[in-house]
């Protein structure tokens, strides 16, 4: 099997830490998903996304993802210490939506 050859580019900070933090969520490593993102991209040119399309797609503020939520949270919790207990708190909910599930 032949090794994949890789070469480096350089990113914007700010869309590499995007992806830092989307990749926790989704399970992946930076790269793999930044270059999830790529792919995506290459996809939606392949499938005819116009240039226009694309420019106003863009120009449109995003909200934040879930992922980004998701993080927001975990990142104030840990700061004011109340992050083990949300965690036993999340767990104990689970436990009793499966107990009631099974029942």
């Amino acid at each position: 099997m032949q090794a994949a050859a890789f070469n480096s580019v350089k990113l914007p900070s700010a869309l590499v830490m995007e992806a830092r933090q989307t990749a926790i969520a989704m399970r992946r490593s930076t790269a793999g998903q930044i270059e999830y993102w790529a792919m995506l991209g290459k996809a939606v040119e392949d499938g005819g996304l116009t240039a226009r399309e694309a420019a106003k797609a863009l120009s449109q503020p995003s909200e934040p993802s879930q992922a980004q939520a998701l993080l927001a949270d975990f990142v104030a919790f840990d700061a004011s210490g109340q992050l083990a207990q949300h965690v036993r708190n999340a767990i104990a909910s689970n436990a009793f939506q499966a107990q009631r599930l099974a029942a």
